[in-house]
């Protein structure tokens, strides 16, 4: 049985990411778990990487549970990928929430804050624009270009690099909302809070992975 880690690092909803993963998984005989235990980490066939909160903080959970360069040592490997808002916002180079942290550095870029004139934090329902093909042959497989995916964040990320971009949305500024590069997925909005459109998305990361 194939298993897809979902990171426990104490930032944020697991369970309800683990719950649906587990609801979307169930024709594909995947096995969900919740861990922060190495040897799990580096045995799984995927990991999820969820979050919410604040990116320096995130980081210093990580390396406190001993976990930063095992996930940097598994994303490099090869192993499917998928961030999830903070999860998302980490796999970056640096952040200048609260003040500069170095994230995995796995995609060059910054997160960096909406700027003012906006309601922030960026909360609720908004629009996904596919910015390449890939967009809809990956994660929104089936889906049409333009719905709407559930949002709850301050800061976005800034890539270098804007071929990772897989879409973008609108809100003050337009901005990254889901990434790819190589093996790696990362979104902005929270698939679990995002009604069966989100079921759907993890639903069609699976399909990735199989």
């Amino acid at each position: 049985m194939k298993v897809i880690a979902v990171i426990d690092y104490h930032m944020g909803n697991l369970h309800s990411v683990a719950k649906a993963l587990e609801y979307v998984s169930l024709p594909f005989g995947f096995k969900i778990c919740v861990t922060n235990e190495v040897d799990l980490i580096l045995s799984a066939d995927a990991i999820v990487l969820p979050g919410v909160g604040a990116f320096g903080k995130g980081v210093e959970n990580l390396k406190k549970i001993r976990i930063f360069d095992v996930l940097k040592k598994r994303i490099t490997e090869g192993v499917p990928f998928l961030g999830i808002c903070l999860g998302l916002q980490l796999l970056f180079t640096e952040s200048q929430e609260h003040g500069n942290f170095q994230g995995l550095g796995l995609i060059e870029g910054k997160v960096v804050r909406f700027s003012a004139g906006v309601k922030i934090p960026h909360m609720g329902w908004n629009q996904v624009f596919y910015r390449t093909k890939e967009a809809g042959d990956t994660l929104f497989k089936n889906m049409r270009n333009e719905e709407y995916f559930y949002f709850v964040h301050s800061y976005y990320v800034s890539p270098v690099d804007e071929k990772v971009i897989l879409s973008t949305t609108n809100y003050g500024v337009e901005f990254a909302s889901v990434v790819k590069k190589d093996n790696i997925y990362g979104v902005q909005f929270h698939p679990e809070k995002s009604s069966s459109l989100g079921l759907d998305v993890f639903s069609n990361f699976i399909k990735l992975i199989i």
